[in-house]
């Protein structure tokens, strides 16, 4: 009798002995897989039609991981790649590094915060797709297009050689701070050291949230880029949403200042979400004035429904007008799938 007891108590252990390094440390993959077929015309330009990847969520892969540390303290990584889904080819366009998303490592604590280096995802554009009922879509979502794909911010959504430290929860009250310098520094007489910063500070409680974010990118006048491109601007967002059950509102104004060029532009947008049925209705209106030359109009709408909680299929249209230009538009109908 003693032979079965003692070979039960070897394999308990055993068992436990694996549960426990399994619970200590832990790597998950992930993604989402976003295709659609549509046409789009930018303001000015001519139609295109066709199926496209990622019009309503960039398509992106990644593994993240953490490991227990002990005293309440884990070191976490995050590797995260863009890929188009139509081509089967990585990143977001040619040429896009295989993490562009996110390749960052760093140590996390639930009472200190987290602290990570590599390339980390701005605080700016995190505010930008928290607060506006598209997300992350830069194919429809007009504050996303407005902030980063009409020349109005410098830099990407996301910065290399960065160090970005995000607080703990302090009774709903969360701030953050990034920063990353140019891997070549200039020292000639009135040029910048290419060095970027952030900061944001943001509030979740019941139904209402809110954030403020400040950026200033500085570009290294010693990397060869064309001059048309070495800008530096300075940004501020301010967001606001409230969740009335019926409908989610969104709202969010900013200002980015070009000290290169000594133009500013003002970006306001509303927004709703809005539950019907297994899904939503979205809504968008958002607006770029800058201070020299032409406005910037754009308005979507849409209807998002869950197959399942990792299946989703949509229709998104939306009209993109720019002062003096033809009418842009484009529309999709679409599957997302989360893994």
């Amino acid at each position: 009798m003693m032979k079965p007891l003692l070979r039960s108590l070897s394999l308990a252990c055993l068992a436990a002995t694996a549960f426990g390094a399994q619970a200590q440390s832990s790597v998950t993959l992930f993604g989402l897989v976003d295709m659609s077929i549509g046409s789009s015309k930018a303001p000015g330009g001519l139609r295109q039609s066709g199926v496209d990847s990622g019009k309503l969520t960039t398509s992106h892969f990644g593994m993240r991981g953490a490991e227990d540390l002990g005293g309440g303290l884990s070191a976490v990584f995050r590797l995260e790649g863009f890929l188009l889904a139509d081509t089967g080819a990585s990143g977001r366009f040619a040429g896009d590094t295989l993490f562009s998303r996110t390749a960052s490592v760093g140590l996390s604590s639930k009472s200190w915060g987290t602290f990570t280096l590599g390339r980390n995802t701005t605080p700016l554009f995190i505010s930008t797709v928290s607060f506006n009922p598209f997300g992350d879509s830069y194919g429809y979502s007009p504050s996303i297009r407005h902030y980063f794909t009409s020349s109005t911010v410098t830099g990407d959504s996301a910065w290399n050689n960065s160090a970005l430290y995000a607080s703990p929860d302090f009774g709903g009250f969360r701030f953050g701070v990034i920063s990353a310098a140019a891997a070549t520094k200039s020292t000639g007489a009135g040029s910048s050291n290419g060095s970027n910063w952030g900061a944001n500070v943001g509030y979740a409680g019941g139904p209402l949230s809110a954030a403020l974010v400040y950026q200033s990118v500085k570009k290294d006048e010693t990397r060869p880029v064309p001059a048309a491109v070495q800008t530096d601007t300075r940004t501020w967002q301010l967001n606001g949403a409230y969740d009335f059950t019926v409908a989610k509102a969104f709202a969010q104004y900013g200002e980015v200042k070009n000290t290169t060029t000594a133009n500013r532009y003002r970006i306001s947008e509303l927004g709703a979400r809005v539950p019907v049925g297994a899904g939503a209705v979205l809504a968008a209106w958002g607006r770029v004035a800058p201070k020299t030359g032409p406005d910037r109009n754009t308005v979507s709408l849409g209807y998002d429904y869950n197959l399942s909680k990792r299946t989703d299929i949509y229709a998104v249209a939306m009209r993109d007008k720019i002062d003096n230009l033809s009418n842009g538009s484009s529309y999709s109908v679409g599957v997302r799938h989360r893994f």
